[in-house]
């Protein structure tokens, strides 16, 4: 298959038909993963403080250093009966992610993940991500490389692809004034790439950016990616969500005429509805980056049966039960793993695995339709950006913590109801 260029990537997420574009992805997703599993995860998201510095506009979780009343960071007992759930769940990883705290340099976290690995020395840590790493080399006046190195031999086993956005920084400066640059968070991959490390690359869309920018975006990471050491693993896996904007700043600046000459909400016309942009966001992805194996749904953010749809347009995984979040859903999104398959409406999918898998991966579309069986919340807008499921009092709502026993059980039959069969892995995308 011909790789695509910019203009050619951008022409075909613009203009082709839905099912055009979903078809050829699924060619596509068929040449890298062969058969017809789908893998998901059962891991655990912990965020270990919700100080941070990065002012990002886009999230409710965290607090400023100087809000002492709202500070938290978790100790080391905290994390102790969150692993023992996560075992009797059948999990074996902490997704651990806080933000740029102000005292947390390299010491902080070698000490954390060396008592964690004490306590369960088979547990995976896939921690952090780039912009945290960034923040503790400057820091501890220290290197990328030596970061990663000093983390990884205290415990570190994989890298997520945390705070990319969107690889522009004209977005970047608006959003996250004070997170690292476009070309730092590539530099920081590059490094962990050097060292044999494995990592995901994540897009974050539907705010100010452009289309062009979401492409470029792409570009960036299969540039990054073609320059992997031979035999790296590098980028194992893509993850794509919509922004979740309930009651956060950048929704409130919108919906108060707030925002700078040159910024809008969205960043151009809305072209298609919810589902299909996510559809058509997986689809390009999955032909764009046409050296990263996998590409994920993220049901988290777009409801599970859209999430289940994502599969007939290049998707091969359905990603983690999700026993615990609390960054997106602070910012609106409640989608739980109760919408089981009789009521979402997603009948045209069939024909592939599903599979659980470990962290490492190893182990429909319809144009007359596009968005049938979606799962809508509440009543948000820039207008109302809060919506009829938002909670002041409570930002994280009812479902910072996502699954119980039956999470896995009832991921597994939404989608077996698809026609789909289930593969468990780990992060590296080994069976599990």
């Amino acid at each position: 298959m011909k790789r695509l260029d910019k203009d050619e990537a951008l022409s075909l997420y613009r203009n082709a038909p839905l099912g055009e574009l979903c078809e050829r992805a699924q060619e596509a997703r068929f040449a890298h993963v062969p058969g017809q599993r789908v893998s998901y995860q059962i891991d655990r998201n912990v965020n270990y403080t919700n100080v941070c510095l990065s002012g990002c506009k886009f999230c409710n979780f965290h607090c400023r250093p100087d809000e002492p009343e709202k500070a938290n960071t978790l100790t080391f007992e905290d994390y102790l009966p969150k692993i023992a759930e996560l075992r009797a769940l059948g999990g074996d990883q902490l997704l651990l992610q806080g933000g740029l705290h102000p005292r947390y340099g390299i010491d902080f976290y070698e000490t954390l993940f060396r008592r964690l690995k004490e306590v369960d020395p088979d547990l995976k840590l896939n921690a952090l991500g780039p912009p945290e790493i960034a923040h503790i080399a400057r820091l501890s006046r220290m290197t990328y490389r030596e970061v990663l190195v000093r983390l990884r031999d205290a415990g570190l086993d994989t890298l997520p692809g945390a705070g990319a956005e969107i690889l522009a920084d004209r977005v970047r400066r608006f959003l996250s004034p004070a997170k690292p640059s476009a070309q730092q968070w590539l530099d920081v991959m590059r490094e962990a790439h050097a060292l044999g490390m494995s990592t995901t690359a994540t897009m974050v869309y539907g705010h100010i950016e452009t289309l062009a920018e979401r492409i470029d975006h792409l570009l960036a990471l299969r540039a990054l990616q073609d320059d992997r050491p031979a035999g790296a693993p590098g980028f194992r896996a893509f993850i794509c969500w919509p922004m979740q904007l309930t009651v956060t700043a950048l929704a409130r600046m919108a919906a108060e005429g707030r925002l700078p000459e040159g910024i809008s909400l969205p960043g151009e016309p809305r072209r298609w509805l919810p589902d299909e942009e996510f559809l058509r966001t997986i689809a390009i992805a999955r032909l764009v980056l046409d050296n990263v194996d996998h590409i994920q749904a993220s049901w988290l953010t777009v409801g599970l049966p859209t999430g289940l749809r994502a599969l007939s347009a290049g998707a091969d995984d359905m990603g983690s039960i999700m026993i615990e979040e609390n960054v997106v859903s602070s910012a609106g999104s409640r989608h739980t793993l109760d919408e089981m398959p009789g009521q979402t409406g997603h009948d045209g999918l069939r024909g592939q695995d599903e599979g659980l898998r470990g962290n490492d991966y190893g182990a429909g579309c319809s144009e007359d339709n596009p968005d049938a069986g979606a799962h809508t919340v509440g009543k948000g807008s820039l207008t109302d950006p809060a919506g009829a499921h938002s909670s002041l009092a409570d930002p994280a709502g009812a479902h910072s913590s996502l699954a119980d026993p039956a999470g896995a059980r009832n991921l597994r039959a939404a989608i077996i109801s698809a026609g789909f069969t289930p593969w468990l892995r780990d992060q590296q995308y080994n069976a599990r």
